[in-house]
């Protein structure tokens, strides 16, 4: 059998889901389970719908609830004319269960337990567009609820899998849907032990059909995108891009863990541990070749460039004026861990620890008053972090940094970091 995984860009408006259909249609009546991102941009606008409800910004957030039924209704309405269609009372559902998330009130529960709650409708709504109209040019599926399989704990926004639990439910449970037709489910959610949804981070797709391609222990992965494959750099930052053809599952880790965009960091590890190959392929032309991650693949002789933007670096120093050493580097880790302050690369010398990590502003606001008692800490926002993998020594900035001050610089192995603004 076979997991697919489309993001949001494949199923941006009706166009798309049509595009979708044409795929899937090639796979009629194969053994074959995909997992669908939400919309566009959609999680982007349901995180501004927990904002303001955080804020209690009332008619915001009732022209944001708006805005979300106008863009679903109308790729609805593009696909299936019939008004009387099930598309239409499916949506209906759960529109009116996202209103009444938030418009509940809650006590003793945080910001992030409520993103959940509420972030999951834009994969929930996605699939059911794309299982309603696949049904209408009869391509058979069976729609089902990833909550229902993934069993997390209770780390809200970076759910932790229960691998157990979410092996034996899913062979137990799923694996005969996938025997008789096409499942189509959510990526990036599950649930925990108190039935409260739970996420996997951001772009957790990747992540999901990972997760099902382990459990099911499926021949391949796809993850169709609208890149031809996993490019050695940004194709528009990067004129001279090219794309890899084939990368061994420990370089596809690191890549990921540096920043590659197109593979989430987590993906690789459970397909690794089975030796199920990942694809990478183009939903805008089939023919391509794409690129594979697979055991044999030999090793990049490629320069690889990953350019991350929106980067704070933090300088922390004791103002006891002792050494960065393992009592003090204890209770540093500790506070990025309590605030779940994400370290991309970081340095200590006898008097100072420096961490450079995706700007989240209140989240190291937190973190900074929480350690600004024993340690004085410098932020510069406005960062921008380059790692070059199999770096050269001849290195050079790309032209579009090139007036950047490096503020930090690091080698570690194959990788080259550095922190410019």
């Amino acid at each position: 059998m076979k997991v697919f995984k489309f993001g949001g860009a494949s199923v941006k408006d009706a166009d798309a889901v049509r595009n979708v259909g044409n795929i899937l249609e090639k796979y009629s009546g194969e053994k074959l389970l995909v997992v669908i991102s939400a919309m566009g941009k959609i999680t982007n606008k349901l995180e501004e719908l927990v904002t303001v409800f955080w804020k209690n910004e009332v008619e915001k957030k009732q022209i944001i609830i708006q805005e979300l039924k106008d863009f679903h209704f109308t790729i609805a309405s593009n696909l299936i004319e019939d008004k009387k269609h099930h598309i239409y009372s499916d949506l209906e559902d759960l529109l009116m269960e996202l209103e009444c998330v938030v418009e509940k009130k809650y006590h003793n529960t945080s910001y992030d337990e409520i993103y959940d709650g509420v972030i999951c409708y834009g994969e929930l709504l996605s699939t059911k567009i794309v299982s309603d109209y696949l049904h209408s040019i009869e391509v058979k599926n069976k729609w089902v609820d990833a909550r229902n399989f993934i069993q997390t704990d209770s780390n809200f926004r970076e759910g932790r899998v229960k691998w157990t639990e979410t092996e034996e439910t899913i062979k137990r449970i799923l694996k005969p849907y996938v025997d008789r037709s096409i499942v189509i489910t959510q990526g990036f959610i599950g649930r925990d032990e108190h039935n409260n949804t739970t996420t996997l981070g951001r772009e957790g797709s990747d992540y999901s059909a990972a997760i099902f391609a382990y459990c099911l222990d499926a021949q391949d992965v796809t993850i169709w995108k609208d890149v031809a494959g996993v490019m050695n750099a940004d194709p528009k930052q990067f004129a001279n891009a090219v794309k890899l053809d084939a990368i061994n599952y420990n370089q596809a880790i690191e890549l990921a863990y540096y920043g590659a965009s197109v593979i989430h960091p987590k993906t690789i590890q459970p397909l690794k541990s089975k030796n199920i190959n990942l694809y990478v392929s183009s939903f805008l032309n089939m023919n391509d070749e794409g690129t594979v991650v697979k055991i044999d693949a030999p090793a990049l002789s490629n320069e690889c460039y990953i350019v991350k933007n929106e980067q704070t670096l933090l300088s922390i120093f004791t103002k006891n004026y002792s050494f960065i050493a393992e009592d003090n580097l204890s209770a540093i880790f500790d506070a990025f861990a309590m605030f779940k302050v994400r370290i991309n690369v970081m340095q200590n010398s006898a008097i100072s620890f420096s961490a450079c990590c995706d700007t989240k502003e209140d989240k190291i606001n937190e973190m900074v008053i929480a350690l600004s008692n024993e340690y004085t800490i410098e932020t510069k926002p406005n960062c921008t972090l380059l790692t070059i993998y199999n770096a050269k020594k001849e290195n050079v900035l790309p032209e579009f940094l090139s007036a950047k001050k490096i503020l930090l610089n690091q080698e570690l192995g194959m990788a080259k970091q550095l922190v410019l603004a």
